[in-house]
């Protein structure tokens, strides 16, 4: 048996190449941020070019580590930030614009006009998605009515789009060809599809309707393929960065990778993944179920040519990304793990509430017009209690996605699976189990996203034979339980949902 499979996971702040055995353990791996580019207020773009040259870096950094060749992977798997929008030359590779990331809010108008105009009933319908500025579709229409010359090129069939795993998925499979003529190969999978409000949940394929009402040529988009495919989407090149041909035929938006690596393949079962971002998704089988309490109904995965599953997802826009504003626009850090010092140095946040909705408010409120406040402040308030008033933003915000998946499920969740950079900070999960009164439950890998992608990889060359194998390396870390009574708990909660009423109505029309 080859000994290895890869899998590239592609952030919003960064890209990873990690290399995981059969037990599911993590060989070698190799890190790299990108720049996070700010326009102007709300606006947040990344530099496409840019995330293919860390791809790279960190493929042969990888490999570098292991002491291994392309000889040794069996197969490789895609994670990416999923919403993110990439439209490029077709011919050149060359992109049409910088990427404009899942957090930016410049097509607030769009969405706007889209609901006026009467259509956020059949974007609910077919996508299971809320018009919100978060999803790639209005992105697109937003590149192609105000970069010069797109719109044109668009309807020639000169432009692709691509989240970033068509992205690297082209790119890795052959990319522009001397001559002109791409040989990339142009493929998405479902549950990164399901994010761009243009498929359909039930077809998975791309909707005719949806298209015409953004007014998006079809010629732009990726081919749908399984997130496990038997068939692969394509080889890498041998002089390319794995110098040699292998499979890629693994492909998952970040967090359903992340449910994936986290073995929740039964229904009812849950996962919270802490990034840039914070994100829970719960499998709901192979029943399209939709919201009633402000998630999003998704694909969570689809493996070769079984059934898609679906799930429901709250989605948190600012997580590990707030702790990254107290270090970088604050400087009241200087690196992520001494928040958890700090904030340990108080007993409590001293009455004051952080609610980062720096753009807008994701689940369940999913309001574009609120903004991020800081409320409840006195002399007594100093820079220890705005740190751990941050750490339990994270963990407030996530309560009230648990709180809407627990309504539109029907069945309290008794615990809560946890992966991603941030769970590695022990005093926040203690926080989060006081904050739900839920067990919280760390598994031994926390980087389950790339772990994910490696397992859809690997399943389609017979890696591993099947879910059972892949639920044996699944091994628990470490739990926690509440230490609070419930008071405490409910007066906290109802001092942070006063505190989210103040973020409201910030943003005129």
């Amino acid at each position: 048996m080859t000994k290895y499979v890869a899998a590239i996971d592609s952030g919003t702040t960064s890209t990873r190449c990690m290399l995981f055995d059969h037990s599911g353990s993590v060989v070698a791996s190799d890190q790299r941020e990108h720049e996070q580019i700010f326009p102007r207020s709300g606006w947040v773009e990344h530099n496409p070019a840019e995330i293919w040259q860390r791809t790279q870096q960190v493929i042969r950094a990888a490999l570098d580590k292991a002491g291994i060749t392309a000889a040794d992977i069996a197969a490789i798997g895609i994670t990416n930030q999923r919403e993110t929008a990439i439209l490029w030359d077709r011919h050149t590779g060359e992109p049409a614009h910088n990427a404009i990331v899942w957090q930016d809010t410049r097509t607030d108008r769009i969405c706007k006009e889209l609901e006026a105009a009467g259509h956020a009933d059949t974007f609910y319908r077919k996508a299971g998605l809320p018009l919100a500025t978060y999803f790639s579709g209005p992105k697109i229409r937003w590149l192609l009515d105000n970069v010069p010359g797109l719109q044109a090129r668009a309807e020639a069939g000169d432009l692709l789009f691509g989240t970033v795993d068509s992205w690297l998925i082209w790119h890795l499979t052959g990319g522009p060809a001397t001559g002109g003529s791409a040989t990339g190969q142009h493929i998405t999978d479902p549950t990164n599809a399901s994010r761009t409000m243009l498929m359909d949940l039930e077809t998975l394929d791309w909707d005719d309707e949806l298209l015409g009402i953004l007014q998006i040529p079809r010629s732009l988009l990726p081919e749908i393929r399984p997130s496990s495919d038997p068939r692969f989407y394509g080889m890498t090149l041998a002089d390319g960065p794995f110098g040699g041909e292998i499979p890629v035929c693994g492909n998952l938006g970040d967090q359903q990778a992340a449910t994936v690596g986290q073995n929740c393949f039964a229904p009812g079962e849950a996962k919270n993944t802490y990034g840039t971002g914070c994100f829970m998704l719960l499998n709901t089988g192979q029943e399209i179920v939709h919201s009633r309490n402000g998630l999003l109904t998704t694909v969570c995965y689809q493996f070769g040519e079984s059934r898609p599953v679906y799930a429901l997802e709250g989605s948190i826009a600012m997580a590990g990304a707030t702790i990254q504003w107290l270090r970088d626009n604050l400087q009241l850090i200087q690196n992520a793990a001494e928040s958890e010092t700090i904030a340990q140095s108080v007993d409590d946040a001293g009455g004051c509430y952080l609610v980062p909705a720096f753009s807008g408010l994701y689940a369940p409120y999913w309001r574009s017009d609120a903004r991020g406040v800081l409320v409840g402040l006195t002399r007594y308030i100093n820079r220890a209690h705005i740190v751990r008033a941050a750490l339990e933003s994270i963990c407030y915000q996530t309560r009230e996605v648990l709180e809407a998946m627990n309504a539109d499920s029907g069945v309290p969740l008794k615990a809560l699976k946890v992966d991603g950079g941030a769970t590695a900070n022990n005093f926040l999960m203690q926080l989060q189990a006081d904050i739900l009164g839920t067990e919280v439950i760390r598994p031994v890998v926390a980087e389950t996203t790339s772990l994910g992608a490696a397992y859809a990889a690997g399943l389609a060359v017979g890696y591993w034979e099947n879910l059972e194998s892949l639920r044996a390396n699944w091994q628990v870390d470490r739990r926690w339980q509440s230490r609070i009574d419930e008071s405490q708990r409910e007066s906290g909660f109802a001092g942070w949902k006063k505190a989210v009423a103040r973020t409201l109505d910030w943003v005129e029309p």
